[in-house]
C-alpha cells in the first residue's frame, strides 16, 4: 500500500534521516509527517513565518503501523505514549493520579514498530489534555475535540526500514498569511467544542480513576 505522506517545515528535505529531530516530540525521535497537505502546511507556518511542504510517497507493505486512532487503541493509550515525551506537569493531586492510573492501565509497546499514526498535540490539544488529566474537561469532550474531521493525524516514521521506503516527490510553499489564519482558527475551534460540550454527565478522570476503567470498557469508545 502506497501512501502519500507531508512534512511541514521552514526548509525542503529531500532525503530524512533517522534520528534526527527533538526527543521531546509526541512521540519521541522520528520523522513527523501528516496524510493531510493542509495540516502539514499548518505545520510549515509561524505568525511571520513562511514554509514548504515537503511531499513523499511511502511503501506501508509489511511494515508494522501502529495506529493509536484506531478501534483497537482508546484516546488514553494515546496520552499514555505522550507521558514518556512530553512534560505534564502534575501541578495537582488529581492529575498525579491520573499519570500514574493511565500509564499502568494503557501502557503502549512501540517494541519493533516501524510507523506511528497518533494525534497532534498541539497547543490546544495539550491544553485541552492537560484540563482533562486536572479533571475540568471530560473524556467525551476531549476526544470529541481530538476527532474533528478538519483536523489532521501525524504519520511518524521510527525505523530503518520507514526510512528505507520513504520516496521524496517534490514540495510546495506554504504561506503565513494563508495558512495561520487556518491553523489559528482550527485550534480555536477544537477549543470552543471542547468546553461547550463538558456536562456533569461525561465521564471525568477521577470516576474513570475510582473505577480503575479499562481499556476493553465500552464508554471509551
Amino acid at each position: 500500500m502506497i501512501k502519500t505522506i507531508h512534512h511541514g517545515s521552514n526548509h525542503i528535505i529531500k532525503k530524512p534521516l533517522l534520528g534526527s529531530g527533538h526527543a521531546f516530540n509526541d512521540f519521541g525521535i522520528g520523522f513527523y509527517c501528516t496524510e493531510s497537505k493542509s495540516e502539514a502546511s499548518g505545520w510549515a507556518v509561524s505568525r511571520n513565518r513562511n514554509g514548504f511542504v515537503s511531499t513523499y510517497s511511502i511503501d506501508c507493505s509489511g511494515l508494522r503501523i501502529i495506529d493509536l486512532c484506531g478501534p483497537q487503541y482508546t484516546l488514553l493509550h494515546w496520552i499514555s505514549l505522550l507521558f514518556n515525551y512530553r512534560e505534564f506537569d502534575a501541578s495537582s493531586r488529581l492529575m498525579h493520579d491520573a499519570k500514574e492510573y493511565i500509564s499502568k492501565e494503557f501502557p503502549i509497546d512501540l517494541q519493533g514498530s516501524d510507523c506511528i499514526i497518533g494525534y497532534t498535540a498541539d497547543n490546544c490539544f495539550y491544553t485541552l489534555t492537560a484540563d482533562f488529566l486536572n479533571g475540568r474537561i471530560s473524556f467525551q469532550a476531549l476526544k470529541q475535540a481530538l476527532q474533528e474531521e478538519s483536523r489532521g493525524r501525524q504519520f511518524v516514521l521510527k525505523s530503518n526500514r520507514a526510512f528505507d521506503r520513504i520516496l521524496y516527490t517534490g514540495y510546495s510553499s506554504a504561506t503565513s498569511t494563508e495558512h495561520y489564519p487556518l491553523k489559528y482558527a482550527a485550534e480555536l475551534s477544537s477549543l470552543k467544542k471542547a468546553y461547550a460540550s463538558t456536562d456533569e454527565k461525561g465521564l471525568f478522570i477521577s470516576q474513570m480513576i475510582e473505577e480503575e476503567i479499562k481499556d476493553y470498557d465500552s464508554r471509551l469508545r
